[in-house]
């Protein structure tokens, strides 16, 4: 007869051989005891030796957060950037002259419109002295909207630049950043009222250095070339680099026709020249 393993027979064993096995288990199951007893007085000790840093004002290696460091990029801005830099320091000129017509005692006014930039924190703005020579009236319109009458405080022919100083400025004065020289190549944005269509902006790059042009009754040298789209309305308004800095003053543009429109090239007088102080090294003009 066989018996399966495990199954239901009566194997009955003396009670010594039970005893022994409960014995010798026993010590076992008590050291088992008091390491998880050790193991669990340990965590407690761990907790509060990081818990009594943390009220003693010391914060725990895995408390730390990483805290942002942000700092200006030296990058060159996109053509956007470069206007809404700028733009809050380039005023509309609007310019009234006083005549007489042929034949007549009648009086008549002629307006124009140009452009200037604000390159001082005492609210000087640099032109084209063009669009301000024989101006009975200047006026001057912000950014904001707010208008002031101005004066011509300097005039040079030669360069074909002036400055105005305004009567009043606007709540907040921004004046523009100037730059130093440009490279043939170097990306390049103007800003200005072409054709009486206020604070717009074209881009384009240096096309030549040292060019000369004439502009109103001089003829100029040592000019900046450059293929960023101006019409009549755009004189005295910047030309900046990619970084949002003024490196000339939109004074010409080259026609082979009488109809004064832009073909693909326009002058600037270098901002140093405008200023009579070199090529400029970005510090706010001696004006």
């Amino acid at each position: 007869m066989t018996t399966a393993v495990g199954g239901g027979a009566d194997v009955r064993t003396p009670a010594s051989a039970t005893e022994e096995p409960k014995s010798r288990w026993r010590p076992t199951r008590l050291r088992r005891k008091a390491l998880i007893g050790a193991a669990l007085v340990w965590a407690v000790a761990i907790t509060a030796v990081v818990f009594l840093r943390g009220a003693d004002g010391r914060e725990a290696p895995g408390a730390v957060a990483p805290s942002a460091a942000p700092s200006a990029s030296e990058g060159p801005l996109s053509v956007t950037q470069v206007y809404r830099t700028l733009l809050p320091s380039v005023v509309l000129i609007r310019t009234t002259v006083s005549g007489k017509s042929a034949g007549s005692a009648a009086t008549m006014a002629e307006s124009a419109i140009g452009t200037g930039v604000i390159v001082n924190a005492d609210g000087t703005i640099l032109t084209a002295a063009h669009v301000v020579d024989g101006a009975d009236k200047v006026t001057v319109t912000y950014a904001d909207g707010t208008e002031s009458t101005a004066v011509v405080a300097s005039a040079d022919a030669r360069q074909d630049v002036a400055t105005l100083a305004p009567a009043t400025l606007p709540e907040t004065l921004v004046p523009a950043v100037l730059g130093g020289g440009t490279a043939v190549g170097d990306d390049v944005v103007a800003i200005g009222n072409p054709l009486g269509l206020t604070a717009s902006t074209t881009s384009g790059v240096v096309s030549g250095l040292n060019r000369e042009a004439r502009s109103g009754a001089a003829e100029i040298s040592g000019l900046i070339q450059f293929d960023a789209a101006v019409n009549p309305g755009s004189s005295g308004g910047p030309l900046a680099n990619d970084r949002g800095q003024v490196v000339g003053v939109v004074v010409a543009l080259a026609n082979p026709t009488e109809a004064g429109t832009f073909i693909g090239i326009g002058f600037a007088v270098p901002i140093g020249a405008a200023l009579g102080a070199g090529e400029g090294e970005g510090r706010v003009p001696p004006l």
